[in-house]
């Protein structure tokens, strides 16, 4: 959806998983350093490896966006600037429940938005 859509803008990789705050870019590609290790010591360095841990990733990073109240979603999606009358029905209800209230943030629904899930 963020890479192929009818807009023809494309989100790419760092859009999602690297803020776009310096500091928060930093600590950000501090905590990733864990995933360059795996990859040169050989704990993840195949496709079969990566996908053996492919959940405990999605996970982490699940967890990481919830955390940060989905900081990389938001450099783009601002609720204050969403036009509710423009959604379907279910998603303003829904935005307007838990969204809105800060009661859940983006990645409490949008899982999968731009990977195919994880076997769960």
């Amino acid at each position: 959806m963020h890479y192929n859509n009818r807009s023809g803008v494309r989100a790419t990789c760092p859009d999602c998983h690297v803020p776009h705050n310096w500091t928060d870019k930093i600590v950000r590609k501090m905590q990733a350093s864990k995933e360059v290790w795996g990859k040169v010591f050989g704990t993840m360095n195949t496709r079969e490896k990566f996908l053996e841990k492919r959940l405990e990733l999605a996970q982490h990073e699940w967890h990481r966006l919830k955390s940060n109240n989905s900081l990389e979603c938001r450099n783009c999606h601002s609720a204050e600037s969403m036009d509710f009358n423009r959604q379907s029905p279910r998603a303003q209800a829904m935005h307007s429940k838990f969204l809105i209230t800060r009661e859940k943030t983006c990645i409490d629904c949008h899982k999968g938005i731009a990977h195919k899930l994880p076997d769960m």
